[in-house]
């Protein structure tokens, strides 16, 4: 049965993942407590071999060996292999689990389209659901040794009642080469288009929608009986498990404890080695992680066989066939009394709290972050409207005119695109009618000025030799 331990973790308090630590079963001590033993033998017996039964130059070689096992451990990229590969058994692992097919939708669906409060619209409504439930029990035959050990063959889906023998028959007689979980939802589109036939599903728009919710309850069919076919390619996971054991294969040599080759002469002090810890605590908390990462991939690379934390596809038939046969059934046309609400004619319905949930009637709503902002204590007065081609020379203008300068030079810093002289009203131009394309430029509107405009005398003069040129093209009326 599935490990589910979601309530001890609702709250984070001191200590909350530390209590699961001590739970057996599911739990990473009972995947890996055979290969931790097997790794502590054989490292015990190789530290024995080297204290006690060889010589001083074999000790010499077998230290050479153990210094180029350690250093070449380090060469293998183990987070980045096993890290990668469980993050894609994982998604997969979450994949097959939504591609199990409940029959929550399709049931709503046949409940609102086949009508009929006789034997026969029961009938109708009975058999397409258990249609779809036998289509789901076929496909978790395939690829689920727990419903396999349940349904080992069909005549025990007949006499669970997910078949009839005339059924059974006509199963038999398709002849086919591959897996036939689809039989089923083909006899569902032929009894939905006789009971639209027959007038029990009163429009085609009706039967579409039934046909649709039936496609992609058969297309989670297919996809899981496809998780079960293509798995992920074997090269990956031999890689993977071939890194795994082969960095502990060198482990067990390079983290021996080894001796110091140099003797100390008479007189002279003893320097301080490597500590002689007879129980590798880092090499083991290695073995611990690496090992029992690689160990979750194995358990939950297939989550329809019978580990502690498999999908319990055997519940989940029982409840598929329950809940939808009570739907189409006994619930078909059984609605309660429409009566007005409890909060009928109040403005702002408020459900009422608890004396344990009281404290959450106090908190204020969230309005969005920004409510939360302190303005300046003087109030924003927006700056009057000005005529078209005018540039205002405040800074809020000057800054919405250069956003990138005012980020790296503050708000307060005038802008050096602006000139620093004084500007003097300019005077109004009278515009005199210009026939042809000048009378439309004069009526025009005046282009905005740059932002480094240069003296108003300079534009008076270029204003009024403009204006002698055009005189001479085309002379006033």
């Amino acid at each position: 049965m599935t490990v589910s331990y979601t309530l001890r973790v609702a709250n984070a308090r001191f200590g909350g993942f530390s209590a699961l630590l001590f739970r057996w079963r599911g739990s990473i001590y009972k995947l890996l407590y055979k290969e931790l033993l097997v790794f502590l033998g054989l490292y015990g017996l190789l530290s024995l071999t080297y204290r006690n039964l060889l010589s001083q130059e074999q000790k010499r070689i077998y230290a050479q060996v153990a210094r180029y096992c350690n250093r070449s451990a380090d060469l293998i990229p183990m987070s980045f292999v096993l890290g990668f590969y469980v993050t894609l058994v994982v998604n997969r692992w979450w994949a097959q689990y939504t591609s199990i097919p409940l029959p929550d939708r399709l049931m709503c669906v046949v409940t609102a389209t086949v009508h009929g409060d006789d034997e026969r619209g029961r009938t109708l409504r009975r058999t397409l659901l258990r249609y779809a439930n036998l289509a789901s029990v076929l496909v978790l035959r395939s690829v689920s040794t727990r419903v396999l050990r349940r349904f080992p063959s069909v005549e025990h889906v007949v006499k669970a009642g997910f078949m009839t023998q005339e059924e059974r028959q006509k199963f038999e007689s398709l002849h086919s080469d591959f897996n036939k979980y689809w039989v089923p939802c083909v006899w569902f589109t032929n009894l939905a288009a006789q009971a639209r036939r027959e007038g029990r599903i009163r429009d085609d728009i009706a039967l579409g929608l039934l046909l649709d919710e039936l496609n992609q309850y058969r297309g989670k069919c297919s996809l899981l009986f496809h998780y079960d076919w293509i798995s992920i390619p074997l090269v990956y996971t031999q890689v993977v498990t071939i890194a795994v054991y082969s960095f502990f294969a060198f482990c067990l040599i390079g983290r021996q404890f080894l001796e110091d080759p140099k003797s100390p002469s008479p007189g002279q002090e003893v320097p301080l080695g490597d500590l002689d810890l007879y129980v590798p605590l880092t090499t083991l908390l290695q073995f611990f992680f690496y090992a029992g990462w690689l160990k979750v991939a194995e358990q939950i690379i297939n989550p329809f066989g019978e580990d502690d934390d498999d999908f319990e596809t055997n519940q989940l038939i029982d409840r598929n066939l329950q809940v939808s046969l009570l739907s189409v059934d006994d619930m078909y046309g059984d609605l309660p009394p429409l009566n007005r609400d409890r909060y009928w004619g109040e403005a702002a319905a408020q459900p009422p709290y608890t004396v344990a949930s009281a404290a959450d009637s106090q908190r204020p709503t969230f309005l969005g972050s920004t409510f939360n902002l302190n303005m300046s204590e003087e109030p924003a007065s927006l700056e009057p409207e000005k005529e078209a081609g005018a540039v205002s020379d405040s800074p809020s203008s000057v800054w919405a005119r250069t956003p990138l300068l005012g980020r790296f030079l503050g708000a307060s810093a005038p802008s050096p695109a602006v000139s620093l002289r004084a500007s003097r009203p300019r005077k109004a131009q009278a515009a005199t009618p210009v026939p042809g394309r000048l009378r439309l430029g004069r009526l025009l509107p005046t282009p905005a000025a740059r932002i480094d405009e240069e003296a108003p005398e300079a534009l008076s003069s270029e204003s009024s030799s403009q204006e002698e040129d055009e005189e001479k093209v085309a002379p006033r009326s």
